[in-house]
């Protein structure tokens, strides 16, 4: 199974433009968030009042803050932060939406109702709600903030993978499947989900900028990582005191994080156009 899902990477990352773009600009974004904090003469938190509110320099990159910090090593150190909210939590949702998913689309009939009205009443509740009643009672924190978002977050990668199941399981090789005795596990996880594998590696790359862009409002809110720790979200909502004497300390991060939320999304929707291009391939073969 895993070697057809690689494939199916293959198949929908490889040759696009778009797509290799999004994974350069990805990679140093990513390259820069991992080294800067650790080979960075400035530290992330530490505070010096003789250097507050410096402007872009040779010595400090994006400048100071406030308190003296370095911006250059803050944003960075808070990019890494938000990619691990976000990969996080993308893995946690992915993981459990497919589970659920394919049980659900595969087992059909009262177990699919159950299942379904669960996630119904789950969905219920915004997730944001979900996150900040988290935070509240366990602190805020990168654990607190990626079990928020885990709460509720699975349910459409669920939806779209039952969705898929529902439709894959009725085509002839599922029935020829079931016709030769090949019990029913083994045709879920050697036949529909592999084939499934295009939309799951779509929607699970847009599941980590929808979780980063939510980090990064909660915390823009005032409900998100507890200092010393900052995410790009934090760290543009203690600029904005500062948004009309030092523009800069809010441009930086929010230079970051767009263009971090570009690469992830030129990336998913170029996986998306070759996922559509596909599927309307195995439908022409499906009618012939």
């Amino acid at each position: 199974m895993l070697k057809r899902i690689r494939q199916q990477w293959k198949t929908y990352m490889g040759g696009s433009r778009m797509a290799a773009a999004g994974c350069i600009v990805l990679a140093v974004w990513i390259l820069l968030a991992v080294t800067v904090p650790l080979v960075s003469p400035w530290s992330y938190s530490a505070q010096d009042a003789q250097i507050r509110n410096q402007d872009v320099s040779l010595l400090h990159w994006f400048g100071t803050d406030r308190f003296g910090r370095d911006l250059f090593t803050r944003v960075w150190y808070g990019a890494g932060i938000s990619l691990t909210v976000g990969i996080a939590s993308a893995l946690i949702n992915g993981a459990v939406g497919v589970f659920y998913g394919a049980v659900s689309g595969f087992a059909g009939r009262r177990t699919d109702l159950i299942l379904m009205r669960i996630a119904d009443i789950i969905s219920a509740i915004p997730s944001m709600l979900y996150v900040i009643l988290l935070t509240l009672v366990m602190g805020a924190g990168i654990g607190s903030m990626i079990l928020g978002l885990c709460v509720a977050g699975w349910i459409g990668m669920a939806r779209m993978v039952r969705g898929e199941i529902l439709k894959l399981k009725e085509m002839e090789y599922a029935y020829a499947a079931r016709m030769e005795g090949i019990r029913p596990m083994r045709i879920l996880l050697r036949h529909l989900l592999p084939n499934a594998a295009g939309t799951i590696i779509v929607n699970l790359i847009f599941l980590v900028p929808q979780a980063i862009f939510t980090e990064a409002f909660l915390s823009f809110l005032g409900v998100g990582i507890e200092a010393p720790a900052a995410s790009l979200g934090t760290i543009i909502q203690e600029a904005r005191s500062q948004m009309m004497l030092y523009p800069y300390q809010m441009v930086f991060p929010l230079l970051v994080l767009c263009v971090m939320l570009l690469a992830l999304n030129m990336a998913g929707t170029a996986a998306e156009q070759k996922a559509g291009g596909r599927m309307e391939t195995m439908r022409g073969r499906e009618d012939r």
